[in-house]
């Protein structure tokens, strides 16, 4: 069998040896689990204390923040771990679940537990090492203290892959002929879309990516299309990759190509791939998305009928009617390693703690667990699941990436905000009563959270992107339910509006929530921007409370998923109705956001903001 060179990212270092034999007493093996869940923004953060085996009141916790990626692999391994003895002192592990984007930028501000919805981690897991890089030289710009040990050495390993619906990638030659991203280029280009390719009934080509700057794969799969324009040798040293390349126009012109077929962008690659779920249910599996940027597990998770990976859903959902599979860049593609950083800031009585874990991790228990879920070893060997019956293939890549050097990379993440795709957005907010309400131990209204996160979203959008504000509540325009603020326009020309509407929003009346879904929804279709991002995000704290208006399902009746508008909802309180938010998302092939948390809503709305 083909044996894939290994991967080192540098530095690395030989494994530890395996762990010792853990030892449980009755009272430890009594304990009953507690598993804390909370929900941010639009994923959700376990952290997992005293699992099977749990230490009580005499254990040490040590915290570790994991990608999501990986972070069922981790929940499973924690509770198995926990319980051991090290050292003569019990060891447990709590898992908490973070993006690496989010992670990285979390501890570069200093991490802060309030607002970050978690312990301070001792340990930090992200996707790749790139981010540690970025993080380090972050931390050397700012002037701050670099916390970050020399070593770093990976847990496992998982390919970035092009995921694409099997016929699809028949179409293009799979799994025979090398495929790249000059051949996405060219497809996404085409004004035949895949008619190119005989088949005008898949209609144009749509590519889904996450934001780079919260996603690993959406990182890996911007650097991988800098590599393809600049066509740099893969294997190369770190910085084979240059600030001159990523300056040139012709790169330029080639990575705002590549962005200009994105559907929309995403907080994580779950948008997609549950999206892509859905559809196949409806039997509309290759009118969804054509081509979605992840790592090579989420293949096999989504093929197995679980596209989050989420073991609590594991067999719960029949696999797809159309399978994905991999399609490695001819190009070469970076690989994530996903690092195990232990932190100088970790108390020294955790070093132990730390040093065993990681043992653990790399020992045997913990690699098969790793091999369960489709992840190559941690030294990049192929595991059994890694087949073409799986739609992966062992002998793939033939041609590896070395990140380019972090100031590099840190400029590859600042220039895509001007390559990227535009966005031409309506923001649709609820000013009913009900907004009043204050959120416990914040010292504010639902209204005045809402706004402050507001104003910090128009600063996230560039000039030429294009902006719109609506209020809504019941009959607040006449007949209507909703009033226009601020036409959608130029963000150059309307940011200081924009800024100075959503501060003078102020609570009124009931909640007119369905006919404002139909009019915002429809003013966007009726004003597409062709070359942009076109959606509705839509904020509620409550349920529709006008008797006089359209029902539901003729709402879900008149969206529709083939305009390519997408209706993002934000669910903002227990009042809110969650179930008829997904459905009115989903309907538009977007997503629900679930803040009931009113305190999240920070972090929510960056997560929605990340789809532009």
């Amino acid at each position: 069998m083909y044996s894939p060179p290994p991967y080192t990212p540098p530095p690395y270092y030989t494994p530890p040896p395996p762990p010792r034999r853990r030892s449980r007493g009755p009272l430890v093996l009594g304990i009953v689990a507690l598993l804390t869940v909370l929900v941010v923004g639009g994923g959700v953060a376990f952290y997992v204390l005293g699992q099977r085996g749990g230490c009580g009141a005499d254990g040490v916790t040590l915290n570790v923040s994991s990608s999501p990626e990986k972070f069922g692999v981790m929940e499973d391994l924690a509770e198995q771990y926990s319980g051991t003895e090290v050292n003569g002192v019990c060891a447990q592990i709590a898992v908490q679940s973070k993006s690496s984007g989010e992670a990285m930028a979390a501890l570069a501000r200093g991490w802060d537990p309030a607002v970050d919805r978690a312990p301070r981690p001792d340990v930090w897991t992200p996707a790749a090492s790139t981010w540690v890089g970025l993080l380090r030289h972050r931390l050397s710009q700012s002037g701050k203290i670099d916390f970050l040990p020399a070593e770093t050495p990976g847990v496992a390993v998982s390919p970035l892959v092009i995921a694409m619906p099997r016929p699809m990638a028949q179409a293009l030659g799979w799994p025979n002929s090398a495929i790249g991203w000059s051949d996405i280029l060219k497809l996404s280009r085409d004004p035949r879309g895949w008619g190119m390719y005989g088949h005008p009934e898949w209609g144009p080509f749509k590519l889904g990516k996450t934001n780079p700057n919260y996603s690993t794969s959406g990182l890996n799969a911007t650097v991988g299309a800098y590599f393809a324009a600049t066509e740099k040798a893969a294997g190369g040293t770190p910085g084979s990759l240059t600030a001159s390349d990523v300056d040139a126009s012709s790169v330029k012109a080639f990575v705002r190509d590549v962005e200009s077929s994105i559907v929309h962008y995403g907080d994580t690659t779950l948008t997609f791939l549950s999206g892509l779920q859905r559809a196949d249910d409806a039997g509309e599996g290759l009118g969804y998305v054509s081509a979605v940027a992840v790592e090579e597990m989420s293949v096999r998770y989504y093929n197995q009928g679980n596209p989050t990976g989420n073991r609590v859903s594991e067999g719960q959902h029949s696999p797809p009617k159309i399978p994905l599979v991999a399609i490695y860049p001819e190009e070469g593609t970076i690989v994530s390693d996903h690092p195990y950083v232990a932190l100088g800031t970790m108390d020294p009585g955790k070093r132990a703690i730390a040093d065993d874990f990681l043992a653990f991790l790399r020992g045997t228990e913990g690699q098969k667990r790793f091999a369960r879920d489709a992840f190559r070893g941690y030294d990049n060997q192929v595991t059994n699941l890694i087949t073409e019956d799986n739609g992966l293939l062992p002998g793939q890549p033939t041609k590896m990436l070395a990140p380019p050097e972090p100031a590099v990379l840190d400029k590859v993440l600042r220039g895509w905000e001007s390559l990227r795709k535009r966005s031409n957005v309506l923001w649709v907010v609820d000013v009913s009563g009900s907004m009043v309400e204050q959120v416990p131990g914040t010292g504010k209204t639902r209204m005045e959270l809402a706004k402050a996160s507001l104003t910090k979203a128009m600063d996230q959008f560039i000039g030429v992107d294009k902006v719109g504000l609506w209020e809504f509540a019941t009959r607040i325009d006449g007949n209507r339910d909703y009033r226009e603020l601020v036409p959608i326009g130029s963000v150059a020309q309307n940011r200081a509006r924009l800024k100075q509407a959503v501060g003078a929003l102020q609570p009124k009346t009931d909640t007119g929530l369905y006919d404002t879904a139909l009019a915002a929804f429809t003013r966007v279709k009726q004003n597409r921007a062709p070359d942009a991002i076109n959606s509705v995000v839509l904020l509620t704290d409550g349920v529709n409370d006008d008797s006089n208006s359209i029902t539901l399902e003729a709402l879900l009746g008149r969206l529709d998923g083939e305009s390519g508008v997408r209706l993002f909802t934000i669910g903002f309180s227990d009042g809110a109705d969650h179930k008829v938010l997904a459905r009115i998302a989903e309907a538009t092939d977007a997503k629900a956001y679930d803040a009931r948390d009113a305190a999240t809503i920070d972090e929510v709305i960056g997560n929605v903001t990340s789809n532009f």
